[in-house]
């Protein structure tokens, strides 16, 4: 599809060119049987250059190329009207270039929410406001927990205040799909105050593009998908149970910053020598969900009572589990994991991720 923009953008390039060509006497382009000025034949070459300039960006990978694309497309079109009779089929071309147009800038204006949700989310942060090492606050947590965080390494890092991480992703997008469809994902944390901003790329059927946005922010979460970037699939916030379950997401996925452990936000409670649950609190927004370890203290799964959407009248059991464990940045984090809903109908492993790259205590520069 790429070439074929590209191809179509100059041959409609090229077309344009003979309006330029008939009207200073080169060429005689019967296609045209109105009379073309000296000053019209400018436009035609100026719509010309302005699609081959077009085709050329897009080679070249510019993000700009729309900008320009858009620029002729309204001298075409107005050229068009110009010599209606003659030329009226060629608005096909015109009005089929708007939609990657559109989509373009569609993606760029969702990169760019964003990127400013990104920049406000860690203006906000602030540096841990507790001693994460202090012996008592370690030595209150439930033993499998202490357990955890000695095995994993962090205790020696320090604080952790934010984190970024890519991710590569494999979605069902419901318990009857087959196959896997792949996804590359972005996600960035704060510690003080708990938040997220997660956002995926998703690529369906080959030609489909799903561009979606979660976040958890000031206790309150939102899901935004859109296909092509442009058209809204889901829109869910200013909800309870969406904020509450992007509270529990944000709870498992400490595991990629275990010293969260200690914040203010999260009580503990010992189930057994190998397992605990976490109540997690933060500005009205509550929920909880069982961490389970190994003997060594390596994560091994959480489970939590969850909503899946704001449809759902009761939550349902949600299980994130821990496929390969590894040292990343000297911290032992899950690299690999899955996630399953406990449906009706049967177990439902609509995730599969991959940690490819993890940084922790990123300077985020502020326009």
């Amino acid at each position: 599809m790429y070439w074929v923009l590209i191809i179509l953008i100059l041959l409609h390039g090229i077309i344009h060119l003979f309006g330029f060509l008939k009207a200073f006497d080169i060429v005689e382009f019967e296609n045209i049987s109105k009379a073309v000025s000296k000053g019209f034949g400018v436009v035609w070459l100026l719509a010309s250059v302005s699609f081959v300039t077009t085709a050329i960006m897009l080679i070249l990978d510019s993000d700009n190329w729309w900008i320009v694309c858009l620029l002729a497309v309204i001298i075409s079109q107005f050229l068009i009207i110009s010599y209606w009779a003659d030329t009226k089929f060629a608005s096909v071309i015109n009005i089929a270039l708007l939609i990657p147009i559109f989509v373009t800038y569609s993606t760029q204006s969702f990169k760019t929410m964003i990127e400013d949700e990104i920049k406000s989310m860690y203006t906000r942060q602030s540096h841990s406001k507790f001693d994460s090492f202090s012996q008592d606050k370690f030595t209150a947590l439930p033993p499998p927990v202490r357990n955890w965080l000695e095995n994993s390494g962090a205790m020696s890092k320090g604080n952790i205040d934010n984190i970024y991480l890519e991710q590569e992703i494999k979605l069902k997008m419901n318990p009857e799909q087959k196959d896997w469809s792949v996804a590359k994902s972005e996600q960035y944390f704060t510690i003080y105050p708990p938040s997220f901003n997660w956002s995926i790329d998703l690529s369906m059927y080959g030609f489909l593009n799903l561009v979606g946005r979660d976040k958890f922010e000031n206790g309150k979460g939102e899901m935004l998908i859109k296909l092509l970037s442009l058209i809204p699939v889901a829109d869910a916030k200013n909800n309870s149970k969406i904020d509450q379950a992007a509270l529990q997401r944000y709870l498992a996925e400490i595991v990629w910053f275990p010293t969260a452990a200690l914040s203010n936000y999260i009580e503990w409670k010992s189930i057994n020598e190998t397992s605990a649950k976490a109540t997690m609190n933060y500005k009205g927004t509550e929920g909880s969900g069982v961490f389970y370890f190994d003997e060594s203290g390596d994560f091994v799964r959480f489970v939590a009572d969850r909503f899946k959407d704001v449809e759902d009248k009761e939550p349902k059991k949600w299980t994130v589990i821990a496929n390969k464990i590894e040292s990343r940045n000297g911290i032992r984090i899950p690299t690999e994991c899955e996630a399953k809903w406990e449906l009706d109908t049967g177990d439902w492993t609509w995730l599969w991720l991959k940690i490819n790259h993890i940084e922790y205590n990123l300077n985020i520069e502020m326009d």
